[in-house]
């Protein structure tokens, strides 16, 4: 008997069942992550949506509310609820909505300074993190001024809910996510059981997010090396770059499945990280989990009833939709937002402080900045 390659044999499904296990651990650190923002700003989020006029203004409170609670499912659901209450009106929350695309964003770009150490894997990661990042940038600079001129997309929505409104509300509830969530609420169970303050169970919360995240990347990376044999990385990379849309039907499935553009996105980045995923094969996955994400703000619309709180649920899906076809269906500006991502790591590279300066400017102090004075 060859036990050399018997052994080999057996350790594989070892090692798959090992990565399986640090990803649910890893996706249990991005919810501790999330609820431990939340604890920190739920109070200031509610009261975010209320009194904006200025679409500038809703277009930072998006990317402020977004980022706080670490989630565009939640924020642009929030919206929703918010339209169908009538305390927010289409027109004002459509800014926002396009706002929380940008905000979604951080969670991966977060995840990608685990790799800081690693001078490839960081550069790759930040990559990878950074052009989804760009995308929805330059996506929301072309299409906010065009339906504040226009409407397009407000008018196309209301024709499309004219025909939907009135159906039945539907429910939909992702296994994964539901089995992440039991994992990270037993830990919060044991935390709460020992911590009173509500601040320092936040803080306590969203520092073991941190823990798990950076300890679970790196196994996973790792592991994902010695897992994925050079042969599949490239037929997996062959079957991506035949075509862009595999690639976005990939992160349309994914993102539904999980319901989470983030988690879709973060996984991408160990991925990247390790050489198993080229940096333009992962990026058609990131378009493809923008328009997944909106699935969720939909079933809520649905479920309200609110013909306003239905429109504005399918204008998010329209501007993602739009978004593709305007950037990504001209070779000209395709991989524009790949182009600035890499140029922006290979600075990062060089000088590790601008990564983070990066992330607390962008996400952080220009939304808080344009908040209070357009407001």
């Amino acid at each position: 008997m060859d036990f050399p390659r018997a052994l080999k044999k057996a350790v594989v499904p070892l090692r798959v069942l090992l990565v399986l296990v640090l990803l649910t651990l890893f996706l249990t650190g991005v919810r501790l992550l999330e609820q431990g923002i939340k604890g920190l700003g739920s109070d200031f989020t509610d009261a975010l949506f209320q009194g904006v006029s200025n679409p500038v203004a809703g277009l930072f409170v998006g990317v402020l509310a977004t980022v706080l609670v670490q989630s565009s499912s939640v924020s642009t659901s929030t919206m929703v609820g918010l339209v169908a209450a009538g305390v927010l009106n289409v027109e004002s929350a459509i800014p926002m909505i396009m706002g929380a695309n940008i905000g979604t964003t951080v969670t991966n770009t977060l995840i990608s300074l685990a790799h800081m150490r690693r001078t490839t894997e960081f550069r790759l990661a930040f990559t990878a993190a950074t052009m989804h990042d760009f995308f929805n940038l330059i996506v929301v600079a072309i299409l906010l001024p065009i339906e504040l001129l226009t409407g397009v997309l407000s008018t196309v929505a209301h024709n499309i809910t004219g025909a939907l409104a009135g159906g039945p509300g539907l429910e939909f509830s992702s296994p994964i996510k539901g089995a992440v969530k039991w994992l990270a609420g037993r830990v919060e169970w044991l935390l709460e059981t020992s911590i009173s303050d509500n601040t320092l169970l936040a803080t306590t919360l969203l520092c073991l997010g941190i823990g798990f995240i950076f300890l679970t990347l790196t196994l996973v990376t790792k592991n994902m090396r010695a897992l994925v044999a050079r042969r599949i990385e490239r037929s997996l990379n062959a079957a991506l770059a035949r075509s862009g849309f595999i690639g976005m039907l990939v992160g349309i499935v994914v993102t539904i499945a999980v319901q989470s553009s983030s988690i879709t996105t973060s996984i991408l980045i160990p991925l990247v990280a390790s050489g198993v995923l080229v940096v333009r094969n992962a990026y058609p996955i990131t378009l493809g989990a923008n328009v997944g994400t909106t699935i969720t703000a939909l079933l809520a619309a649905l479920g309200t009833g609110s013909v306003d709180a239905l429109t504005i649920a399918t204008i998010h899906t329209l501007f993602n939709i739009a978004g593709i076809l305007t950037v990504y269906s001209f070779r000209a500006t395709r991989y524009i937002p790949v182009q600035l991502a890499e140029n922006l790591a290979a600075v990062a590279t060089k000088r590790r402080s601008l990564a983070v300066a990066y992330v607390a400017v962008i996400f952080i102090g220009v939304p808080i900045i344009g908040t209070v004075i357009l407001r």
